[in-house]
């Protein structure tokens, strides 16, 4: 079996306080199908875009931090899943599952 990234993606203004109470019901029920097919290995949500912050090294071996998200894209990954599956196809079914319930964006990838 090997890992895979299920990311999904929100607006840089998104505020998960905001998310409706039905789509927090697909994605907890989405959670208990995941665990029921021992795919789930880790999953976790990300605080707001305007909260992190960004490190780059210098040519000088100085290191500059600034507030924000390294690039301005207006999206950024909100949460994510790390899932155990036999193949890409089997990840992208369970990504497909995530964008359903998520209302958002997914991009799945697999760990190296």
């Amino acid at each position: 079996m090997s890992q895979y990234l299920v990311a999904i993606h929100h607006r840089d203004d998104f505020d998960p306080a905001s998310e409706r109470a039905d789509v927090r019901a697909d994605i907890s029920a989405l959670n208990r199908e995941m665990i029921a097919a021992g795919v789930r290995v880790f999953v976790g949500g990300l605080s707001p875009a305007d909260q992190a912050v960004s490190l780059r090294p210098g040519a000088d071996g100085e290191v500059a931090t600034s507030q924000g998200l390294y690039q301005k894209t207006g999206e950024h990954v909100g949460g994510l899943w790390v899932l155990e599956a036999a193949s890409m196809d089997e990840a992208r079914e369970w990504g497909r599952k995530a964008a359903i319930a998520c209302r958002a964006p997914v991009e799945v990838r697999a760990f190296l």
